[in-house]
């Protein structure tokens, strides 16, 4: 059987391939990338609900070719998960690339593939609540490329355990997420400084560039639906991504006058290297005889999760679709707005 997702990368080289060569000669392309169904039936059949249906996710690999052509795209939290997916394909769409993280060598492998792949992009190293490093992600993009047209605030941690290290709750206990009145300072102050703190002065950077340049442009946060409503057992996570959606709408009005438009994508269980840390956590935690009260998980799964034979959540590729889109010049008229790309968790 041939499988549809490596079909669509060769049609997307071939498509790029295309549109590069039609710039060249100044002509008018167009470009058409089948996507394929929307759903494929449970295999065997739910017994007692006919006719179910699995949502086909968006392949890892597609890509929407020039979509970003002569543009600058900066994209923090790069090494893993959704950044770096998000890298590699803005990259694909024609984007030169400033990707940063604190995780050193798999930020250099990823931006290390993009140049590989004929790629344009560089890669900073630093620790996104840091105003030195902001202000030179920032001042890299306008060295290397001339300016900045879109950001994505996508790094965050959801504890305070370096994300480098391996789990050991046993001795890292004090850093990972709990009840307010069993929660650390350490866990608090890493989280909020990263999330929100690392935020502020990430967009502070950016927003900066943008208005010197006065060309408009585009920024993404990563929020979570924690940003949107309560989950238990998380007090920093929670505080700090409800701090990103309102620093979200702050800025889409300060920015609006200027031809700037600032968004943030709200996902709930997302196929991340930080989702199986987590499981990871709460594993080694009910292995240590913590009791749950079991309120904070009395709902877990999305409306899509619910439906989905294997009960999956989303996958990094479904939500950078979203980003992307924010990015694009195509969501001209979204601004302020704390999109919940969430499956339908907090429909019900």
């Amino acid at each position: 059987m041939v499988d549809r997702r490596n079909v669509i990368a060769g049609v997307g080289a071939v498509a790029a391939s295309v549109a590069a060569a039609a710039s060249a000669e100044g002509a008018e392309v167009q470009l058409e990338l089948d996507l394929g169904t929307y759903a494929t039936p449970w295999n065997p059949p739910d017994p007692v609900i006919a006719g179910r249906q699995n949502i086909v996710p968006v392949p890892e690999d597609y890509f929407m070719p020039g979509r970003f052509a002569g543009k600058t795209a900066l994209v923090t939290g790069c090494a893993r998960g959704m950044g770096r997916l998000a890298a590699i394909r803005l990259a694909r769409e024609g984007a030169s690339v400033v990707g940063v993280d604190w995780l050193t060598e798999e930020g250099k492998a990823v931006i290390g593939g993009i140049v590989k792949e004929g790629g344009k992009a560089i890669f900073i190293q630093g620790d996104i609540s840091e105003d030195a490093v902001c202000k030179a992600m920032v001042q890299a993009a306008v060295d290397t490329y001339g300016g900045l047209d879109c950001a994505l605030n996508n790094a965050g941690v959801m504890d305070a355990i370096f994300p480098g290290d391996a789990i050991d709750y046993g001795k890292q206990k004090d850093l990972v997420m709990s009840r307010i009145d069993e929660a650390t300072d350490a866990y608090w102050d890493v989280v909020m400084r990263v999330n929100a703190t690392g935020t502020f002065r990430s967009m502070r950077a950016e927003l900066r560039q943008f208005m010197k340049q006065q060309r408009g442009g585009s920024i993404v946060n990563v929020a979570s639906v924690a940003g949107l409503r309560g989950f238990g057992g998380t007090p920093s996570y929670v505080a700090s991504k409800h701090a990103v959606n309102g620093l979200t709408k702050n800025a889409a009005i300060d920015y609006a006058p200027f031809g700037i438009r600032v968004n943030s994508v709200c996902m709930a269980t997302t196929l991340t290297p930080m989702y199986e840390r987590a499981k990871e956590i709460l594993k080694q935690r009910a292995m240590s005889g913590y009791k749950e009260t079991g309120i904070g998980m009395l709902k877990i799964d999305s409306l899509l999760q619910w439906s989905n034979q294997q009960k999956m959540g989303s996958t990094a590729a479904e939500q950078v679709a979203m980003m992307l889109f924010l990015l694009s010049p195509e969501s001209s008229n979204l601004t302020g707005a704390n999109f919940a790309t969430d499956g339908g968790f907090t429909t019900y």
